[in-house]
């Protein structure tokens, strides 16, 4: 992996946890055991970009954001974010446009959040239709934050780091 992917993987992962931890607060919503801080999916989604370790290193990196602000459920419904991630970037490099890889992760994302809420006690309708819809929703918005930045604003920068 080049230096200029460990650094964006660093700023990335940096975002993933100044999102959560500074705008918690003004841009979350938060419907036991759902949570959904908007944005804080788009340092991931971006990392699909790089590469598939960058993916899996800002997913962790938005793990650790929760797990700070908001404890041990909501962390590791964050820790989805390293799987979806990994898999969003692996198909980016298989040649997925970006915009597809993100709407073929969004089940896997909502699906995986859903599963994961189950052990700490959510029963079947929280944690499929609180949980695994509302993230499914969240994930939309934040794919479309991502495509319009990575379209309008790093798409330059983007093409410099790979």
């Amino acid at each position: 992996m080049s230096s200029k992917n460990i650094i964006t993987g660093a700023l990335l992962t940096a975002l993933a946890l100044i999102i959560p931890l500074s705008f918690g607060a003004y841009l979350r919503i938060y419907i036991p055991p759902f949570s959904a801080t908007l944005a804080s999916h788009v340092p991931v989604m971006i990392s699909f970009l790089i590469n598939p370790l960058v993916a899996g290193m800002v997913g962790l990196g938005s793990t650790l954001g929760f797990l700070i602000m908001m404890g041990p459920m909501i962390a590791a419904r964050a820790f989805i974010h390293v799987i979806f991630g990994i898999i969003g970037a692996y198909l980016v490099k298989k040649g997925v446009s970006f915009e597809k890889a993100l709407i073929l992760t969004a089940p896997i994302h909502a699906l995986g959040e859903a599963l994961i809420v189950l052990p700490f006690g959510a029963g079947m309708y929280k944690a499929f239709y609180i949980v695994g819809v509302g993230t499914l929703i969240h994930h939309f918005m934040d794919s479309g934050i991502s495509v319009v930045l990575v379209r309008t604003v790093l798409s330059k920068a983007i093409a410099k780091i790979r």
